[in-house]
């Protein structure tokens, strides 16, 4: 039951919409943290770290899923 109601808070499937401006914050400096790593790890390996480009799609989705409620 708690995971379900953590799950439903990150998602922003409540049955009130609790928008907060920390999610866009902690998204932006995942993302920032995501980029540089991958940009690392490609001048390093000379190929792409799909790893980095996960966690960029995910909390991309994550994001929308949270703006997009009313």
């Amino acid at each position: 039951m708690k995971l379900k109601n953590l799950l439903l808070y990150i998602t922003n499937n409540e049955q009130t919409s609790r928008h907060e401006e920390v999610f866009d914050i902690v998204f932006f400096i995942i993302n920032t943290i995501a980029l540089i790593f991958g940009s690392v790890m490609f001048v390093i390996h000379d190929e792409v770290q799909w790893i980095p480009v996960l966690v960029i799609e995910y909390s991309w989705a994550l994001d929308n899923m949270r703006h997009n409620r009313p």
